[in-house]
This record gives structure tokens, sequence and C-alpha cells, in this order.
């Protein structure tokens, strides 16, 4: 086998850095880099060695079949929380038209996965986003922008719903994946300082910032028609109370992942 296409990761980095398909080069066995091209490809492993995410080397990853822009600003898009694009999607798929008129609402943003997909996949809708990060929020425009639907997806920056507007106030979808990992689970994890703490560390108990939400979301008078929270595997009891305790006329439900894992808490209310 050509030694320039010796690991999966490799044949990642080599399409990326001579922007030629990986398929090209499974293709042409007889091919090499070019020397400065192998200097960069050797420079990269050496990094990838060294702990480094290969996503932040490509400086791109996939979610829901699009192709996103990333860097050490944002998290790493995560197979596990396109169940909750998946679910958004069966919700709104079923909506009358009238609630269609309504925005969606992702709250933490970071990289702009779920509000860029869903405006993908339902282009006659509005999107509005919001993450306290002004660096992950550039990110996420330009994720917009390379999708085609910027001119439909509105960004704000501040602290969960700080930074928006006073209308509207009723949304079709409200989405978040906020930070959720205990902060001292989170230190014993590989990840622990090579993404984003900000976007990962959730409090003592993992919590904090989606009862700040929930609190937010009730003490401000939101109303919506499906609230989705992505959470921890160890959390579905505790939200499902914190979202009972909030909105106890909502409809609430712990959905599983394909691992049979707690995953999405689902908070329906009648609009």
């Amino acid at each position: 086998m050509n030694p320039w296409l010796r690991t999966p990761e490799t044949r990642l980095l080599l399409a990326h850095i001579t922007g030629k398909s990986k398929t090209w080069w499974l293709t042409h066995p007889e091919a090499s880099p070019s020397a400065a091209e192998q200097a960069l490809l050797q420079a990269a492993e050496e990094r990838l060695r060294a702990g480094e995410p290969l996503p932040y080397l490509l400086g791109k990853w996939e979610f829901y079949g699009l192709e996103f822009e990333i860097n050490p600003d944002v998290l790493i898009p995560r197979p596990e929380t396109e169940l909750l694009v998946e679910e958004a999607c069966r919700w709104l798929k079923q909506a009358p038209a009238t609630l269609k008129m309504l925005p969606c609402l992702d709250v933490a943003t970071g990289s702009g996965i779920l509000p860029v997909t869903l405006a993908t996949l339902f282009p006659e809708m509005q999107f509005a986003a919001t993450d306290i990060s002004a660096a992950a929020l550039e990110i996420a425009r330009r994720n917009a922008q390379r999708q085609g639907v910027e001119g439909r997806i509105t960004f704000w920056q501040g602290d969960l719903l700080a930074a928006l507007p006073p209308q509207p106030r009723s949304f079709a979808v409200i989405s978040a994946n906020l930070p959720y990992i205990p902060s001292e689970t989170l230190k014993e994890l590989p990840i622990y300082g090579r993404e984003p703490s900000l976007a990962l560390d959730g409090g003592q108990d993992g919590l904090e910032l989606i009862r700040r939400l929930v609190a937010e979301l009730r003490q401000k008078n939101f109303q919506w028609g499906l609230l989705l929270l992505e959470i921890e595997y160890r959390q579905g009891q505790a939200v499902e109370s914190i979202l009972r305790e909030n909105f106890p006329t909502a409809a609430i439900q712990i959905q599983n992942d394909l691992a049979g894992l707690p995953r999405l808490a689902k908070a329906e209310m009648p609009l």
C-alpha cells in the first residue's frame, strides 16, 4: 500500500493538504505528495499524536450530511446531536402551517450546526441563534454562508436568552445543546483542554446551564411548540423534574439515543 495512505487519519489529512480527494489517492497508489506537502503532513501527524483532535487539524467536520467549518473555539459536532435534528424534523413536518410561520431558536449555538442544518431542511422557515462567544458566532455565521442560509438566521451574542430582543417570544422549536458535563467529570475526560471548556462545563452537577435556561424561559414568558434539550445520559430524571417544576402543563419526555441511553429531553406545549 502507498505509505502515504497508512491510516484513515493520514488519508484525511493528505486529502486536506493536497486538495485531492481520498478516492483520488486510493486510485493512484503510485502517486506521492510533494516535498512541501510531505512536510505539512508530517507536522500534522505530530500534532495528532500530541492529542490535537483531527477535526481541528482539518478545520471542518461533517454533521447530518453537511460540512461545517470548525476550530478550537467551538465543539466538534457529534453524531448523538443528530437525534435532536431528527426529532425537530419529525415534529416540524407534522406541525400545521401556522406554526411554521414562527421562527425556531437555538440557544448556545456554537458552530451553528443545529439552526444551519434545520434551515437547509426547512427553507420556508426563519431561525434565531444565540451564543455568549463572539468567536463561536463568527464560525456559525460562516457556516450559515457556506450552506446558503445566512439570510434566514439571525445571530445574537449574549448569555442564553439575554441578548434576544423583546419580540418575538413565540417559537416553533427551541433547541439547546448546553454544556452538561459536571466540572469534576470533565477534568477526567480526554477532551479536557482540547475542546472549549466553556461549551462543556455544566457546573457542579452538570445542570447549571439547563436550570438557568429553563428558569429564563418561564420568567420571560417564552412560548414554544417543542423544546429540545440534549442531556448527559445520567441526567434524564433530573432534567425531567426541572421541566415539570417549571412547566407543569407541558408534555415531557426523555428520549434515548441509538445506544439506548437517555440523550434528549422534550417538552411540548400548545401554542
